[in-house]
């Protein structure tokens, strides 16, 4: 697949971009996301600066990306030792 030349409209200005056809539509898809969450913001506190606006976003958004990494691991830790477990077991009943 290619690449297409595409523009991403965040915050009411547009951003001109190269990607490969398979991530146009995630992209677009974030875009609209982001001018969401823009908006909300606005709406619910009333900022107006695009700038705090987009720190508001940014920092949701490493908040949610750390809550998710956590849960990740938390949830391996949790498989390795169900892994550990099943590995026991079958171990168990070669002897």
């Amino acid at each position: 697949m290619g690449e297409l030349s595409i523009k991403i409209r965040i915050a009411e200005r547009e951003y001109p971009m190269r990607v490969k056809e398979e991530e146009e539509e995630r992209l677009r898809v974030v875009g609209k996301l982001l001018n969401e969450r823009l908006r909300f913001y606005k709406d619910q506190f009333g900022i107006q600066d695009k700038q705090d606006l987009l720190a508001m976003v940014a920092f949701e958004t490493m908040v949610e990306k750390l809550k998710m990494e956590e849960e990740k691991s938390a949830h391996l830790a949790k498989v390795g030792q169900q892994l550990n477990v099943l590995d026991e077991l079958l171990s168990s009943t070669n002897k």
